[in-house]
């Protein structure tokens, strides 16, 4: 797709005001498949970027040396190779403190699954945690399968683009294993990827600040998408739930798809997922549930049913976190006014979004950054790069 990729030597477009830089992946032709794989050295300075900034594509890294920290959104994951990280389109992302740092990177966009459509939904959930720790024997298989992705890329023999889908096929597959494995048995909900379900390999910090640490985190990044957990303990998402039903296109009745009391558990779910997708977008920020129902073409009545039978929990109750968790990302990212974080979440009086903010999270929007300015470099600090 036009808007994901660019040709080499494209400048960043200049964000808006308080958002971080989105950059596009980078192809060398129109008829080049929207693909790059190679050491972080090959894919050039962005791969060990130290700003907080963003993709239009997926980002999968083999980490196989080096220290610091990786920071994803809310999350800082201390570098401690052999390990994995799953980075999704939309997601907030940097390196700070980087020493050695190499490995092998291998970036995408969303069409260039198109032989393995099902990848969609196991890039997500793997987005969810984003950060997996490898034992050798999974450090082996992924280094052989990342050399061969950037193998191929590099020679582009005749037929290399099938033989890199299959092979990012088989990467995500296993990655999928391993992330399953590894699941503690947490409390697994649609969207999670934060303190209130499985965070990935021991030692990660959550960016949660100091009071309450029930926000759950709906999504992944503004722009960016997510779906269901693993399937672990507690889970309310079968092992098949999901699927690629995308906001606006209508699921419900009507639109080929039976409500959720007819269709099932897997049919609630396809329609929460939908919905969880949904609540990502900036545009959204202040919809009501109804707002909601009316875009993915169901009733409200029928979306809290599915929502409800496939998470536990009320849509309006997934749109006020996901509201919170975007006003987290501006506070922790950015050197935005409060009044104006308010506004980019859909709360136009700043004093009814402070209050808002410290009944869900237990502090202020206030002590909240001022806890975690140590965390992060604003993308508005003097010498950041586009």
């Amino acid at each position: 797709m036009r808007s994901t990729t660019v040709p080499p030597g494209t400048p960043c477009p200049a964000p808006r005001s308080g958002e971080p830089p989105l950059h596009r992946l980078e192809v060398t032709g129109p008829d080049a498949p929207p693909f790059a794989a190679g050491s972080f050295d090959e894919v050039g300075p962005l791969s060990r970027a130290d700003h907080p900034h963003r993709h239009t594509f997926y980002e999968i890294v083999h980490v196989t040396a080096g220290s610091g920290t990786h920071v994803v959104d809310l999350a800082r994951w201390p570098v401690r190779p052999p390990q994995l990280a799953v980075i999704l389109p939309g997601q907030i992302h940097c390196w700070q403190d980087q020493r050695g740092l190499d490995g092998t990177l291998a970036l995408f966009t969303e069409d260039f699954l198109i032989d393995h459509p099902g990848d969609h939904r196991l890039l997500r959930r793997l987005g969810g945690t984003c950060w997996f720790d490898l034992d050798a024997e999974d450090d082996l298989r992924t280094a052989r399968l990342m050399a061969d992705l950037a193998s191929e890329h590099r020679q582009r023999a005749p037929g290399y683009e099938t033989v890199l889908r299959a092979l990012l096929h088989v990467l995500v597959i296993r990655t999928t294993r391993t992330a399953a494995a590894a699941s503690t048995g947490g409390r697994w909900v649609a969207g999670v990827g934060g303190p209130a379900g499985v965070g990935g390999p021991a030692g990660a910090e959550w960016i949660t600040g100091p009071g309450r640490e029930g926000v759950t985190r709906v999504a992944t990044a503004a722009g960016g998408t997510t779906g269901p957990g693993w399937g672990g303990a507690g889970s309310r998402w079968g092992a098949g739930a999901g699927g690629g039903a995308a906001p606006g296109r209508g699921i419900g009745p009507g639109r080929g798809n039976s409500p959720a009391g007819e269709g099932g558990p897997e049919r609630a779910a396809v329609l929460a997922e939908a919905f969880v997708r949904l609540t990502v977008r900036r545009e959204t920020a202040a919809w009501t549930v109804r707002e909601c129902a009316e875009r993915l073409g169901v009733t409200p009545g029928h979306l809290t049913q599915a929502v409800r039978a496939a998470t536990g929990r009320s849509p309006g109750r997934l749109l006020i976190e996901a509201r919170v968790y975007q006003a987290q990302r501006l506070l922790a990212h950015t050197d935005l006014p409060v009044r104006q974080v308010a506004a980019r979440v859909g709360i136009n009086d700043p004093a009814y979004f402070c209050r808002f903010f410290r009944r869900e999270t237990g502090t202020s929007p206030g002590d909240w950054r001022k806890h975690h300015s140590r965390h992060h470099q604003s993308i508005e600090a003097p010498g950041t790069r586009a």
